[in-house]
């Protein structure tokens, strides 16, 4: 049960119809968008069918959503319930000290609560930067704060949870210089926010640290998802796409990986795992296999187009082909399948809000 044939067709077209929207966005407005960083992004969020997605928004899609609530194609109903995430209640507030509650943290889907704690990155000059990533361009775009304190993640939480029935709640962060990669203000975060919203399910995203006792001060903080992403698990892949993150050897993320299923238990940790950077199919599945037998949730993505990004601006590199993300996407939810882990199992975070990738659309 590890390929597309594992669906039925009706499955199967959903999964395509649900990559191609990824892939060519679609012609509408959305209240709760989201531009730079560290992506996926340049999307607006919207609930489908019941569940959160980021679409990209483009005009000149082929895609439209009736005012009646219906994706269509060229006139034609194409079976989903579309609607714009509403604009959150907690977008409206401010710190005392004047910062806008929606610079400190963002609504991802429908429930989701995200920010990056630090939007700053030790690897961000250009012969180091990830070639997919902008996320200081947030700042410069005026959008975000450099730093954001644990008060204030606490402050925005709440109210997040109490105006808007937030559920769970992404932290991630720009790589630092200390040998915990950032791990050590991501748990005085975690700390804060379980401190003001006990109930508040937490993952928590960076590099693998130095020293791995950082993922046991993670969990021990209040998180209880983890991922550590690794994009790619093709090393020419990811020492053209990210030169100085590739310095991180696969050995380095193998320990955190292990490590971090020891610490948060099966199916609690992710990666990303980015399609259209000029990975081999196979491999790429296989990758996937590797982490799944791990007890890590390979959360598979197609690349993005961004502005800001060295991908874009400086490669013209293109969204990848509809073929290939159906492909890997419908391989690696066969091998989800099988062994019984999916994303919406997961306490927080990425996969299991779903929104940025087509899995969940895949049934896993």
């Amino acid at each position: 049960m590890d390929n597309a044939s594992a669906l039925a067709p009706a499955d199967r077209d959903r999964v395509s119809t649900r990559v191609s929207l990824a892939l060519l966005g679609v012609r509408s407005d959305a209240p709760v968008r989201r531009t730079g960083g560290a992506g996926p992004s340049d999307d607006g969020h919207f609930v489908v069918d019941g569940e959160g997605a980021a679409i990209p928004l483009n005009p000149n899609s082929p895609y439209v959503i009736t005012a009646s609530g219906r994706l269509t194609r060229d006139g034609a109903d194409l079976g989903f319930d579309v609607a714009p995430v509403v604009r959150p209640k907690f977008y409206d507030l401010h710190t005392d000290e004047g910062v806008a509650y929606d610079k400190i943290a963002k609504l991802h889907g429908k429930n989701v609560l995200a920010t990056t704690v630090v939007q700053t990155c030790v690897r961000y000059d250009e012969s180091e930067r990830c070639r997919f990533c902008a996320i200081e361009a947030s700042l410069d775009a005026g959008t975000t704060i450099a730093v954001k304190t644990p008060a204030m993640l606490a402050e925005v939480a709440e109210a997040a949870v109490r105006l808007d029935g937030v559920t769970h709640m992404v932290m991630t962060t720009g790589t630092s210089n200390g040998w915990d990669r950032g791990a050590k203000h991501l748990a005085r975060c975690v700390r804060a926010v379980k401190a003001a919203v006990p109930q508040l399910e937490i993952q928590v995203q960076s590099e693998p640290p130095a020293d791995l006792q950082a993922i046991t001060d993670l969990y021990d903080a209040g998180a209880r998802s983890i991922g550590i992403h690794v994009e790619s698990m093709d090393d020419d892949v990811r020492r053209r796409w990210m030169p100085g993150k590739s310095r991180v050897s696969m050995d380095e993320y193998r320990a955190a990986w292990r490590e971090a299923v020891r610490v948060f238990g099966w199916n609690q940790v992710s990666t990303y795992l980015i399609v259209g950077m000029g990975e081999d199919p196979d491999e790429a599945v296989e990758g996937a296999r590797e982490l799944i037998e791990m007890g890590v949730y390979p959360f598979v993505v197609p690349f993005r187009p961004l502005k800001g990004t060295l991908a874009t601006d400086v490669d013209k590199v293109p969204a990848p082909h509809r073929a290939i993300v159906d492909d890997i996407t419908s391989r690696v939810a066969g091998l989800l399948h099988a062994a019984g882990m999916r994303g919406e199992d997961q306490k927080a975070g990425c996969a299991a809000c779903g929104a940025c990738s087509i899995l969940k659309t895949a049934g896993a």
